[in-house]
């Protein structure tokens, strides 16, 4: 019995000490935070993943630099793929309450992560930021226009933003946005059309009955129609277009003879 444990002893020492040799030859692993990534230099642009051409980061470098110093906001950007400085970059550029840090990651479904200094979002509300995030780090923006424009388009919105004084949303009308408030502009006119057909003899227009669907396609119309458009630009065309597809819906569905048709049959 005695034999038994002395051997099951050695047994495990020799297993231990053959783990702690293998791990100890082993190549060590490259640390997730590595201030070695960081130039010696100060720049407020560090392209790990060679997203910029040499010419959009020089210019970006300089536009960067006269935006600091014309408003005190502080804007950097990090791209990165497989190897990232991590938390040293806080050091190296010193964010504070008024910065912000633009990481672009190849490796997420979205390739913008923002941090925002606290004193940013009484300018722009952390809705802006989930906004800014998925309009230009998505993957189709990206697909279409490229990550070197997912980077400097969001940053030119942040700092238009920042020379006016703060957004409540993000400036510029996309076209799918645009297209959905086109369909919910109609769509509120189609639900007006149909109150608003007759429902006694002699009767034009239920004015009583659109008044009291109005909260509905009101909310279609005005907050998810109308809201939108005249909140990111102040271009017309998208405008009149929207409150043409409404008109269109309400004579559309009030002219239509499926819905016009007299509730009592004839004897």
């Amino acid at each position: 019995m005695k034999q038994r444990w002395l051997r099951r002893l050695v047994v495990s020492l020799a297993a231990c000490c053959l783990s702690l040799s293998t791990w100890m030859l082993a190549p060590v692993a490259q640390a997730y935070d590595n201030p070695e990534l960081l130039p010696d230099i100060q720049t407020p642009v560090i392209d790990l993943a060679e997203v910029l051409t040499d010419t959009q980061e020089e210019l970006l470098v300089s536009e960067i630099e006269q935006f600091e110093a014309d408003t005190g906001w502080k804007l950097r950007v990090l791209t990165q793929f497989d190897q990232t400085p991590g938390r040293a970059v806080k050091d190296y550029w010193g964010l504070d309450n008024k910065s912000v840090l633009l990481v672009a990651d190849q490796r997420g479904g979205n390739i913008l992560n923002f941090n925002v200094g606290r004193d940013l979002y009484a300018l722009l509300s952390r809705t802006f930021w989930v906004e800014l995030q998925t309009r230009y780090g998505n993957q189709y923006f990206v697909r279409d226009n490229g990550e070197d424009q997912s980077i400097l388009q969001s940053l030119g919105a942040i700092k238009s933003c920042l020379s006016q004084g703060g957004c409540r949303v993000v400036p510029g009308l996309p076209r799918e946005q645009w297209i959905l408030t086109l369909i919910t502009s109609a769509l509120g006119g189609v639900i007006c059309g149909i109150a608003a057909i007759p429902r006694k003899p002699g009767q034009i227009v239920a004015w009583q009955w659109a008044l009291i669907f109005s909260p509905l396609w009101g909310i279609l119309f005005i907050a998810f129609g109308i809201g939108p458009v005249v909140s990111r630009t102040s271009d017309w065309v998208p405008l009149v277009r929207n409150i043409a597809a409404f008109l269109i819906g309400v004579l559309a569905a009030y002219l239509t003879p499926a819905f016009n048709q007299p509730s009592t049959s004839e004897s």
